[in-house]
Formats: structure tokens, C-alpha cells, sequence
């Protein structure tokens, strides 16, 4: 029996987002396993048996082992590791949250993570996202989900300058949001006359 070849939705994008400037880099993300948590009591020491207190300030995320815990709603958050298979990091949480009264899903399937960086970042995003990413506002640690273009997202700011984010977007809109994010960076890329 062949064994199937894991590919990334992305893959045939790679090479257009190699054509861009360093102003504006665009990058598939790896594959990483995410776990969306629902859970009431964060005060009852969750952080702990999580190995991370997850953020309770709205639209935050915060650094958690080898990924990261992203802050969805007032009982919701998005974990990711990069070490963990998604079985591994959703029986981990499971674990940790159902005494608590929590659960725990896998949702690594679900999203896929473009890395935004480079000094034109800002003025891209701005063409299809209607909130204030002024590093002033959406510095390091802030999230949000929104739209980018007509694609729900969930924006991360790596960065406290606004020069590197992480946007993940549900793999059925990947394509589409590859392609509009190409589109928003033409002006910012050098044209080349034959």
C-alpha cells in the first residue's frame, strides 16, 4: 500500500511569495497541532497543568512552550505547539482542563499560518483589514480576529515595530487569501520590463 505524502494547501504558492520584496515577505508557516480550549474557571489553576497561564486580557496572546496560547473569547482560547503531534498536545489539555470542567478539541486541520513580515507589512494589511495595526495599538502579543479581505482571520503581532505578524486562516480559505495577499503587495514589489 502507498503511504500518502502530507503536502501543504499552500505549496503552490511558494514560489510567488519567493518573487516578493524583503519589504513584504510572505511565508507558509509549518503545519503545527492547535487545540481550542473552553473553559470557565482560568483562576482555578489551569496555567499551571497547562504548563502556561492562558491570557485573560481580550485580544492577547502569550508565548506557551514551543507555541503559542492565543486568547478567542471569554472561555475560548487557540493553543499551538510546534513539538507536539496534534494527538499529543490535545490529550495534554484534555487532561489539564476536564477536571477543571473544560474541553479540549483538535483543530490543527482547521488553520493555516502565513508569516507577514518586512517594513510594507502594515500598508498591505491595511488594504483589507479594518483595524488599527499601529504598533502603538496591535504591538507584540496582540490579537485579533478579523477580516482580510473578505477571509476570516486571526491576526497575531509578533513584533513591537509592526513588522512581522502571523495570520491563520482556515485552510478552505487559504488559496484565496494567498492570492489577494499577492495582490495587495503588487505595488510594493519592483516590476521587471523585458
Amino acid at each position: 500500500m502507498a503511504e500518502l505524502l502530507r503536502t501543504h494547501p499552500l505549496e503552490a504558492w511558494s514560489t510567488a511569495f519567493g518573487r516578493l520584496p524583503d519589504t513584504v515577505g510572505i511565508t507558509v508557516e509549518p503545519f503545527v497541532a492547535m487545540t481550542v480550549v473552553r473553559l470557565d474557571a482560568v483562576g482555578q489553576g489551569a496555567g499551571a497543568l497547562l504548563g502556561v497561564e492562558l491570557p485573560t486580557a481580550p485580544n492577547t496572546w502569550v508565548p506557551a512552550g514551543t507555541g503559542r496560547a492565543v486568547w478567542l473569547g471569554p472561555d475560548e482560547w487557540l493553543l499551538s505547539s510546534t513539538t507536539e503531534t496534534p494527538e499529543e498536545l490535545e490529550a495534554r489539555v484534555r487532561a489539564a482542563v476536564l477536571p477543571l470542567g473544560g474541553s479540549a478539541t483538535d483543530v490543527s486541520a482547521q488553520r493555516i499560518g502565513l508569516r507577514l513580515t518586512g517594513a510594507r507589512v502594515r500598508d498591505v494589511l491595511a488594504k483589507g483589514c479594518s483595524i488599527d495595526l499601529h504598533p502603538q495599538v496591535f504591538g507584540r502579543g496582540s490579537s485579533a480576529q478579523t477580516l482580510l479581505g473578505q477571509a476570516g482571520v486571526v491576526l497575531l503581532a509578533l513584533s513591537d515595530a509592526g513588522d512581522d505578524h502571523l495570520v491563520l486562516v482556515r485552510s478552505s480559505f487559504a488559496g484565496y487569501l494567498a492570492d489577494w495577499l499577492l495582490d495587495a503587495a503588487l505595488e510594493f514589489t519592483p516590476t521587471h520590463d523585458s
